[in-house]
């Protein structure tokens, strides 16, 4: 199927009912890979973190100032899905998503911890790629694998909807060398828990 591509500056409905639409998408999914290379991964987002992102997206795109009723709609799916049911989930995040200020400094330390207790629950598995891994792949766009036959990918402008074991295929491959690049355990706490001492200075 041919990719399909989605300008964020066309979603005119609002943030809100974008982050709605994604509910049966989600629901359906067993086997979630995020990989977060500049911001966190939305399954993992805070209220506050999200308002922020989302705000800045939408100043940048344009379109209604929904931007806290997307935040609690994005918690709210987050929810429903990393909460209940039988789905799974592996996250990839780089350092340098650890360290990007979105919103203000409480907003960034409250994130932090936030990844610290997700990696406790016992369908969740997080891996952080630290600065100074020995790269054999860049530093890719942030995007979602949905089990095995679907992706997505957020780009600047706009998001690329990938269908079909071929197209999702290329991403999986990509994740599969992002995750020997990656520290977990107690090594991911120590690179997480240092980008939050440095926000406390």
């Amino acid at each position: 199927m041919k990719p399909l591509y989605t300008e964020w500056q066309h979603q005119e409905t609002g943030l809100r009912p974008l982050q709605q639409s994604f509910v049966p998408l989600f629901e359906r999914t067993r086997v979630f890979r995020t990989y977060g290379s500049t911001i966190m991964p939305g399954l993992l987002q805070t209220r506050a973190y999200a308002e922020a992102l989302l705000r800045s997206i939408r100043d940048f795109a344009g379109g209604p100032d929904d931007a806290a009723e997307a935040a609690v709609a994005r918690v709210a799916r987050t929810n429903r899905v990393l909460y209940e049911g039988d789905h799974r989930f592996v996250f990839l995040v780089e350092e340098a998503a650890l360290r990007q200020a979105v919103g203000d400094g409480a907003a960034m330390v409250e994130q932090l911890e936030h990844l610290l207790a997700a990696m406790e629950l016992p369908n969740v598995s997080l891996g952080v790629v630290p600065f100074g891994a020995g790269r054999g792949i860049r530093m890719m766009e942030t995007f979602t694998l949905f089990d095995e036959g679907a992706a997505l990918v957020e780009l600047l402008t706009g998001r690329v909807d990938l269908d079909g074991e071929a197209a999702a295929g290329r991403y999986l491959a990509v994740f599969a060398q992002l995750e020997r690049l990656a520290v977990y355990g107690d090594d991911a706490r120590a690179v997480i828990r240092g980008a939050a001492s440095a926000l406390r200075g």
